[in-house]
């Protein structure tokens, strides 16, 4: 493969600004109306989009794309195979990372924390909620092992459709939620002097600080 440079690629970030005045006391509050704005602006898809990072059972770290599914002063929740790999991964070391990134705002939200399941019955009801296909997905589908082909997982998925069979949700399969810890607002501002206010949890209250871009 050739060297390809791609340093000429660059952009100016002129749309908005994250002033030393905030007001808001709780990031939870801030990332609220941010959400809300990315949601409003019709120009990014799958606004609840976030990067989850984890380490492996090998040391490695390891990123992937999710989608949140509720979030509150409690936390982040999105939903997963317990057996996967992210799962294992969360068992093995439960502190994680959750990355935003909206692009057309020029906005990044970076979220350490430390992720648990949610309860049986908040798993259930949001399982229950699902689309008929996406419940015989989650449940045939040994999330992160090995398969032979892609008919094995097409063979599974008619099967179970045809049984007509009440669909329960797996054990293995639920919600897991973040316990934000720390957040980090990233607002693009011109000549790469960017704005990031972080929020730091500190004797269970929020601390907030501006750091060099």
């Amino acid at each position: 493969m050739k060297n390809n440079n791609i340093g000429y690629l660059r952009k100016s970030y002129n749309k908005k600004t994250l002033n030393d005045d905030l007001k808001f006391s709780s990031p939870f509050e801030l990332f609220q109306v941010w959400f809300s704005e990315a949601l409003l602006s019709n120009s990014i898809e799958e606004v609840n989009a976030m990067s989850l990072s984890t380490f492996g059972e090998d040391g490695y770290p390891r990123t992937r794309i999710v989608l949140l599914k509720q979030f509150s002063d409690d936390g982040f929740v999105f939903y997963t195979n317990y057996n996967s790999k992210k799962g294992k991964s969360i068992i093995l070391n439960p502190k994680v990372g959750l990355s935003f990134f909206w692009p057309t705002l020029e906005r990044q939200v970076i979220i350490n924390g430390i992720a648990e399941k949610v309860s049986s019955e908040i798993s259930d009801i949001y399982f229950n909620s699902r689309p008929l296909e996406s419940k015989l997905g989650a449940i045939i589908s040994p999330q992160s092992e090995r398969i032979p082909n892609r008919k094995f997982l097409e063979n599974s998925f008619s099967k179970l459709k045809k049984s007509k069979s009440n669909l329960i949700r797996p054990e293995h399969w639920g919600g897991v939620i973040v316990k934000a810890e720390s957040f980090e607002f990233w607002q693009g501002r011109p000549n790469r002097l960017h704005d990031r206010i972080q929020f730091e949890l500190e004797s269970n209250k929020w601390k907030k600080y501006r750091l060099a871009p």
